[in-house]
């Protein structure tokens, strides 16, 4: 049985969307096969932040790219945050965003 890829927001699809255009082919590469595989590809494609929050690890020429997301009930990924990254470390405001995001959608499907 196959995953679903959804979008917490339209906005948040928009800008994944926005992608530079390597960064975005990956980006398609590696949720087809999380759609066809599952939601954790393991190292170098995703990481796993904790408490259910993953991430999708992009690099492209233009660059690097995370799209972070979650898990839900139903085979359901839900893509919750993307930026492109300019340091070693996740921005702390773009990881508090994106556990924010998580925390709506667990609270939700309750």
């Amino acid at each position: 049985m196959q995953y679903t890829i959804e979008y917490y927001s339209e906005a948040i699809e928009a800008q994944v969307l926005a992608l530079p255009e390597t960064l975005l082919s990956r980006y398609f590469y590696l949720t087809d096969r999380i759609g066809m595989s599952g939601p954790n590809l393991g190292p170098p494609h995703t990481k796993a932040l904790g408490d259910g929050l993953l991430e999708l690890r992009l690099k492209g020429a233009e660059g690097i790219a995370r799209v972070m997301y979650c898990t839900q009930v139903g085979r359901r990924v839900v893509m919750l945050h993307s930026f492109t990254k300019k340091t070693d470390k996740i921005p702390a405001s773009d990881l508090e965003l994106a556990r924010k995001r998580l925390k709506e959608i667990k609270n939700a499907d309750t």
